[in-house]
C-alpha cells in the first residue's frame, strides 16, 4: 500500500494513486474544491429544473442562486472555525486557507435558508415555493460534495471491519482525526501503517441519495409550499444525527463532549415534524364545513 492509495477491501477495490490535487497550467487544482463547485452548479441546475414543475420562473432561482453560494460559502466556514477555534486560534491567517477542507455543512445550510428569507422578504415574494425549489439542489449538491471529503482523506468515522470498510495510509490523514480505535487497529502493508474507518462522507451521501429520491417521489403529493423544506430538514437532520455519532472529527459543543451536528440534526427532525403536523392540522381545519 502507497501513501496515496486508497482501499475498500471487502469490496475489492483498491485505488492506487489517489491525488488530493491537480495542476493545469501551472496551477494547483484541489480536487475539494473542484467537486463541491460541481455539486453546486448541479445543484443550482436542478433546483431550476424543479421551478418549472412548480410553476415558478426558473431566473428567480438563478437569481437567488448568487446570493445563496456566497452566503453558504462563508456559513460553512464560519461554523467550522467557531467550533474548532483551538486550531484558528495562534494563526488567524489560516482561516482563509480552505484548501485542507474546513468547511461544515450546516453552515451552508444555515446561510442558504438565511439568504433565502433575506432575500424573499427584498424580492415581496413568498420564501417557501422557492425554498422547495432550492433543497432539491441543496441535497444534490451535498451528495456531490462528500466526495471531497473522500478525496481529502477526512469525515470519516472510527475504526470498522464492515463490508464498507475503508482504508487510507495514516500519514495522509489529519492527526486530530486518528482516534484511539484506529490505534489499535492499526495495521502496516509494507513499509505504510494503514487504519481502517467507517467511511462516514458515503454513508451520509447514500442517506442523502435515498433522501432525494423520496422527495422526487413525494412531490406530486405535495400539500402546501414549505413542506418541501420540511422533508429535506427532517430528513437530512435525523440522518446525520446518527452518522455524526460514528464520526471522530466530531465538532464539538464548547465546554462539553456533545457533537453540535448531533443537537442540530435531532432539533431539525423534531421541529420539522412538529410544523409539518401544525400546518396538516390547520388545513384539515379549514377544509372541514363548520358545525352548526
Amino acid at each position: 500500500m502507497n501513501p496515496t492509495d486508497i482501499a475498500f477491501p471487502h469490496l475489492g477495490i483498491y485505488l492506487q494513486n489517489v491525488p488530493k490535487s491537480f495542476y493545469i497550467f501551472g496551477f494547483r487544482i484541489a480536487f475539494y474544491g473542484l467537486i463541491i463547485g460541481i455539486g453546486v452548479g448541479l445543484g443550482i441546475l436542478l433546483a431550476a429544473r424543479i421551478a418549472k414543475w412548480e410553476g415558478l420562473n426558473p431566473d428567480i432561482i438563478w437569481d437567488f442562486a448568487i446570493y445563496a453560494v456566497i452566503f453558504s460559502i462563508i456559513g460553512a466556514r464560519i461554523y467550522y472555525v467557531v467550533f474548532s477555534w483551538d486550531l484558528y486560534k495562534d494563526n488567524l491567517l489560516s482561516i482563509f486557507n480552505t484548501r485542507q477542507g474546513g468547511m461544515a455543512i450546516y453552515g451552508a445550510v444555515i446561510g442558504a435558508f438565511a439568504t433565502l428569507f433575506v432575500y424573499s422578504k427584498v424580492k415581496k415574494i413568498s420564501p417557501y415555493q422557492i425554498g422547495d425549489c432550492g433543497v432539491y439542489g441543496l441535497v444534490l449538491g451535498q451528495i456531490i460534495g462528500r466526495w471531497g471529503n473522500f478525496f481529502n482523506r477526512e469525515a470519516f468515522g472510527g475504526y470498522t471491519d464492515n463490508l464498507f470498510a475503508m482504508r487510507l495510509p495514516v500519514e495522509a490523514v489529519r492527526s486530530w482525526d486518528i482516534a484511539q480505535s484506529h490505534i489499535e487497529g492499526m495495521a502496516a502493508m509494507g513499509d505504510v501503517n494503514f487504519i481502517q474507518v467507517h467511511p462516514t462522507f458515503l454513508y451520509e451521501g447514500m442517506w442523502n441519495l435515498c433522501l432525494l429520491a423520496f422527495m422526487f417521489f413525494y412531490h406530486k403529493y405535495k400539500k402546501y409550499n414549505g413542506q418541501m423544506c420540511l422533508i429535506y430538514l427532517g430528513g437530512y437532520g435525523i440522518g446525520r444525527f446518527f452518522i455524526e455519532g460514528l464520526r471522530t472529527d466530531q465538532l464539538l459543543i464548547p465546554h462539553t463532549g456533545i457533537a453540535v451536528s448531533q443537537v442540530l440534526g435531532i432539533v431539525m427532525f423534531v421541529a420539522a415534524v412538529a410544523v409539518n403536523f401544525v400546518a396538516r392540522f390547520r388545513m384539515a381545519k379549514k377544509s372541514s364545513p363548520d358545525k352548526q
